[in-house]
């Protein structure tokens, strides 16, 4: 009766680089989707996208690079391979000195952010995510896109569960 309540926007966060070209592009879309209509070539026009934006421009904590690598799509991915870019700052993995661990990857992006792929983008409550990869923020906005018009049905945990249902 009052599944309107449940409903909450998602939390999107940006973990940016301002350095990064791919992080500021990223942000510009985000935005943009969350304060005008999207999608913007939709006639008549759409509404903005409803959601909590939040930018950081810090290095993920290893608590949240952990929940991240579990949202990342192939669970065989190595932490380095999701995470580092091929700067050389990076390590490189023939001769071994490239991090394998998440606690390994922040101390390195703690030290040189230019280690890392930017931006990460994190769709906390569908665990959606988009490392180094603008295509992927569009989908995570496509997916947000799809529920606000009803294309993609509410999760079965909101629909009431036992005896009368």
């Amino acid at each position: 009766m009052f599944n309107s309540f449940k409903r909450k926007p998602p939390q999107i966060s940006i973990f940016h680089n301002p350095s990064s070209p791919p992080s500021n592009k990223a942000l510009d879309l985000l935005r943009a989707a969350n304060s005008s209509p999207y999608p913007a070539s939709q006639t008549p026009a759409a509404s903005p996208l409803s959601y909590n934006l939040e930018v950081v421009e810090s290095v993920p904590t290893k608590d949240q690079f952990r929940t991240i690598l579990e949202y990342m799509p192939s669970k065989a991915t190595s932490p380095s391979m999701a995470f580092l870019s091929a700067h050389p700052s990076s390590g490189n993995e023939a001769a071994g000195d490239r991090p394998g661990t998440i606690e390994a990857i922040v101390k390195l992006a703690e030290k040189n952010k230019n280690a890392l792929r930017w931006p990460i983008v994190v769709d906390w409550e569908d665990g959606q995510v988009a490392v180094g990869d603008v295509e992927g923020v569009k989908r995570i906005l496509e997916k947000i896109r799809r529920k606000r018009d009803g294309e993609e049905g509410e999760q079965e945990q909101e629909k009431p569960k036992g005896w009368f249902s």
